[in-house]
């Protein structure tokens, strides 16, 4: 049943070559749906997303391309449109850190993480919302984090951009909704990916006792609540936290 009500639309996914991002293309795949793989400059990583994808009998196409730049977000969703004639789910995933205390900080670290994970959501955004109109009918994505809800030292340029996101996506949400285009957000807690991976073993091991589920959390979860709000018309403008229970307002 489930392949059969999504089978034939079509998703962007960014930053989709590994982790959250594989975990979410696998799945919208899973459910019938053609999936566009969006990534910056791993190809090798970005053609095994494509190939579990197609040993798993969907559809998927590969799109390199810098979200931060404008241009080349909208000629990525126009490949999207010409090859399959429609885009219906956007998830804006893609996003960098370069963790560091403030006083260290960069303004080229600053601006290299707002590009990404701020900017990039509001170019891809921008570029879906003219075909979702057309269509009326759109899911937005996008994954935030914690840190964006609860501030993390050493994170100032991090945390800025995915609380930026959350208040982008309810705008979003408000300016689309009666198009019935939804816009909402998954913010992920500690995720057992390759990013977390690179923090200091102590640090890792010192928030994990600090998350009431005991552990980290895996890709497939974060991409099961995508999923979620995919599915479901009448959720827009939220964020849904996704962390073992770390943040509990």
């Amino acid at each position: 049943m489930e392949r059969q009500e999504w089978q034939g639309r079509v998703a962007l996914v960014t930053g989709a070559s590994r982790g959250i991002g594989r975990a979410i293309a696998l799945r919208l795949a899973a459910a019938g749906i053609r999936v566009a793989v969006n990534y910056r400059g791993n190809r090798e990583a970005a053609e095994a997303t494509l190939a579990a994808i197609s040993q798993a009998g969907g559809e998927c196409l590969l799109h390199a391309a810098d979200v931060s730049d404008f241009e080349a977000a909208q000629a990525m969703v126009s490949a999207v449109v010409d090859a399959w004639g429609r885009l219906d789910i956007l998830v804006n995933n893609a996003g960098i850190a370069r963790d560091m205390l403030l006083l260290r900080m960069r303004p080229e670290d600053w601006n290299a993480v707002l590009a990404t994970n701020l900017t990039g959501v509001y170019a891809c955004t921008r570029a879906v919302t003219k075909p979702m109109m057309k269509q009326r009918f759109g899911r937005i994505v996008t994954i935030s984090s914690i840190a964006g809800i609860l501030g993390n030292a050493g994170q100032a340029n991090y945390a800025a951009a995915k609380a930026g996101v959350i208040g982008f996506s309810r705008s979003v949400a408000r300016e689309l909704a009666s198009r019935n285009i939804t816009a909402n957000v998954v913010a992920p807690g500690l995720i057992a990916t390759e990013m977390s991976q690179e923090m200091p073993q102590a640090a890792y091991q010192q928030l994990i006792q600090q998350i009431p589920l005991g552990r980290a959390g895996q890709p497939d979860e974060i991409a099961e609540a995508v999923w979620f709000l995919i599915q479901s018309g009448y959720i827009t403008g939220q964020t849904i936290v996704v962390d073992g229970g770390l943040v509990m307002d």
